[in-house]
C-alpha cells in the first residue's frame, strides 16, 4: 500500500541526512573516488540533482531524459562543480521534486521512466527515496546500509525480490533475515533452488548490487550472481 504523504516525507528526511553529511566534507572531496566504479563523489551528487529533475520531467508528461547519451554527458558536465554549487543544485532539484509530486493530478496514472520502464505516479517518491538512500550509501562517507530506516530496506528488499522473480537468469532463491522474515525471488532459471540467510542490510546489500553476498550464510544450492540492475 503506497503513502504517498509519507514517501515524500521521507525522501525530504533523507535528503537533509545526505546534505548535513555532504556539507561536513571540504572541497577535494568532490574529486574523490565513490564506491561506484568510475564515480567521484561529484558523479554521484551530480546524478542525484539530474535525476531529481528527471523525476519531474516523468511527472510533468516529458521523457525522463532526452537520450542516455543526454543523461551521462549532463552528469559528467557537472561532477566537477565547487562543493556548495553540488549541495546547492541537490537541495533546489530536490525542492522542484517536491513540488511536482504535490501538484494536483492523477497518481494512479501510468507513467514512462528509462529504458520503456513503467510504473503509477504515486510510486515516484519511493522510487527517489531509493536513489537518495542507496546513493548516500555509495558516497563512502560513513553512511552504511545498516544505517538505513528499517522500514525502507523492507520495503527495498519486496521490491527487489519482485524485480528478480521470475528472472530468466536467477534460479528460486530463498531468503530469510535473521529475525524470521522470508521472501523468494527467481524461479526463471534452471538449477537447484537456493537459500540464503543474513541480516537485512545484508540481503538489500547483495539484492542491490552493493555487497557481493559474502556476509550470507548460504543453507543450500550456490549463491546466484545477480543482473544487474
Amino acid at each position: 500500500m503506497m503513502d504517498h504523504a509519507h514517501d515524500l516525507a521521507s525522501v525530504h528526511d533523507a535528503t537533509e541526512r545526505l546534505l548535513r553529511a555532504v556539507a561536513a566534507l571540504d572541497n577535494a572531496a568532490v574529486t574523490q573516488a565513490s564506491r561506484l566504479p568510475g564515480w567521484t563523489h561529484g558523479h554521484v551528487l551530480a546524478h542525484l540533482a539530474r535525476n531529481a529533475d528527471a523525476l519531474v520531467n516523468v511527472l510533468e508528461g516529458r521523457p525522463m531524459y532526452v537520450s542516455g547519451a543526454a543523461r551521462e554527458a549532463d552528469i559528467e558536465r557537472d561532477a566537477p562543480r565547487p562543493l556548495n554549487v553540488q549541495l546547492d543544485d541537490v537541495r533546489e532539484s530536490a525542492v522542484r521534486f517536491q513540488e511536482a509530486s504535490t501538484a494536483p493530478g492523477d497518481r494512479s496514472r501510468t507513467v514512462e521512466l528509462r529504458n520503456g520502464v513503467t510504473d503509477r505516479a504515486e510510486r515516484l517518491p519511493f522510487r527517489r527515496w531509493v536513489e537518495v538512500e542507496l546513493h548516500h550509501v555509495d558516497l563512502g562517507i560513513g553512511y552504511e546500509l545498516e544505517d538505513l530506516p528499517a522500514d525502507f530496506t523492507e520495503r527495498e528488499i519486496r521490491f527487489l525480490v519482485a524485480r528478480f522473480a521470475g528472472h530468466q537468469d536467477v534460479p528460486t532463491t530463498r531468503l530469510a533475515t535473521d529475525d524470521g522474515r522470508t521472501w523468494t525471488t527467481g524461479g526463471g532459471a534452471p538449477g537447484d533452488p537456493a537459500a540464503v540467510e543474513g541480516t537485512a542490510a545484508e540481503l538489500l546489500g547483495w539484492l542491490a548490487g552493493r555487497r557481493d553476498g559474502s556476509g550470507l550464510t548460504v543453507t543450500s544450492g550456490t549463491l546466484p550472481a545477480l543482473p544487474p540492475l
